[in-house]
């Protein structure tokens, strides 16, 4: 669909917009998560979810401990 003039809504300000300005960054590769606003609320920023997500690819290497069996329900 292709956009018109009409899709712009007058509140929008381009003004002092710069072309591109990430499109480097975008080459590089792009992952964009966007979170629920009832997780947001717990991380500061981005490197705090970036922490918590290290955390816990670390915990799921560990995967089950030899022995252990998971119980049955009866």
């Amino acid at each position: 669909m292709k956009k018109t003039s009409e899709d712009m809504q007058p509140e929008y300000d381009f003004s002092r917009g710069v072309r591109g300005k990430y499109a480097t960054q975008f080459r590089k590769g792009t992952n964009l998560v966007v979170l629920e606003p009832e997780i947001a609320k717990f991380f500061a920023d981005s490197a705090a979810v970036n922490d918590a997500l290290r955390a816990l690819v670390e915990i799921a290497k560990r995967g089950k401990k030899p022995g252990r069996r998971a119980s049955k329900a009866s």
